[in-house]
């Protein structure tokens, strides 16, 4: 009788693991019938707007279907996403950005979600560089901070707004330093960048992916890349890091990518995962992409991603809130301090 209970059981587990099996091969065949709607958050032409839809492009194939990438800024960034958290729940809308703005919504009170709440489909990490409009008199990022702490709060700095990768860049180099500034906002990195091109304001921090053709073009002189690692930018040369300025600065990787909510059909999620695996990590198109913009090639998704991202979301939710910009503690929204 013991015998048979154990048959019994080796069979019943045996159905199961087919059965699994049987599911997880079926949750990977997901084939969307009509188009996909994709939010970016931003304006056209920054760095969300660029790496998302050369992104969109190469899953287009794999899918069968169109990705309509759609522009929707405002709030910084929580406008379309908000968009998107609250469409339904089919699959068929998805946003795009950084995960660290994402995963600071709560604390700023501009959206309750928690980076926790979404699959993330990472592509690219990128890095942000000090530059100032061409005819400013600054030649190095010593000569620009100088300036700042002897006029405090009147040298312009262009950014894509609160949250955006621009603003907590100037951010983490004014918490360094002791400089202030005048903040000026657009709705997109690239607005943000031609404004300084134009001479509306004296300096940019967006990211370098928005700015390499206007550094290339000399529209731009770029001071410093805002972290500890210099940037090779083809086509101009080396970027150096603010920590040869300031030594001992550092700042975390800031990686992009799509977002979709939790809640949709696992077939969904299984698909992108299986096209993550076969043609996102392998596409040279987003490789040639991150090497001509000056960003770093960064194909996670999964418990991976979440575990990439969370110290740039950890730094930049308790520097928005030390600096007052946020009003509710990262503490009590699931971010402990770092």
């Amino acid at each position: 009788m013991k015998h048979s209970r154990i048959r019994i059981a080796a069979v019943a587990a045996a159905l199961l693991a087919g059965t699994l099996a049987s599911l997880s091969a079926h949750a990977a065949d997901w084939k969307p019938t009509r188009p996909i709607n994709l939010i970016v958050p931003w304006a056209a032409g920054g760095s969300t707007d660029q790496v998302t839809r050369a992104t969109a492009a190469e899953l287009e194939p794999v899918l069968g279907q169109k990705i309509v990438v759609v522009n929707q800024p405002g709030a910084s960034g929580s406008l379309g996403t908000k968009s998107a958290l609250e469409a339904p729940k089919d699959g068929y809308t998805w946003t795009a950005g950084a995960a660290q703005d994402l995963g600071a919504y709560e604390t700023l009170g501009l959206l309750k979600t928690r980076i926790t709440d979404w699959n993330l489909f990472l592509n690219v990490a990128n890095v942000s560089v000090i530059s100032v409009n061409a005819d400013a008199p600054y030649k190095t990022v010593q000569e620009l901070l100088a300036a700042m702490k002897a006029k405090p709060g009147a040298i312009s700095v262009a950014t894509a707004g609160v949250t955006s990768a621009g603003h907590n860049a100037m951010e983490a180099v004014a918490r360094a330093t002791g400089v202030t500034y005048k903040h000026v906002t657009y709705d997109g990195g690239n607005p943000a960048v031609v404004a300084t091109v134009a001479g509306e304001t004296v300096v940019t921090t967006q990211l370098a992916v928005e700015q390499a053709d206007m550094i290339r073009g000399k529209r731009l002189r770029p001071l410093a890349v805002v972290g500890n690692k210099p940037l090779q930018l083809e086509g101009y040369g080396t970027i150096p890091p603010l920590s040869d300025a300031v030594p001992g600065f550092s700042a975390p990787i800031n990686y992009f990518g799509i977002f979709i909510p939790k809640g949709v059909p696992p077939e969904v999620i299984a698909t992108l995962e299986k096209a993550w695996q076969t043609t996102i990590s392998k596409s040279e198109a987003l490789k040639k992409y991150a090497q001509s913009r000056g960003a770093l090639f960064a194909p996670l998704y999964g418990a991976e991603a979440q575990k990439a991202v969370f110290p740039a979301v950890q730094a930049n939710a308790w520097l928005m809130y030390e600096s007052k910009k946020a009003t509710i503690s990262p503490d009590t929204v699931g971010i402990p301090k770092p």
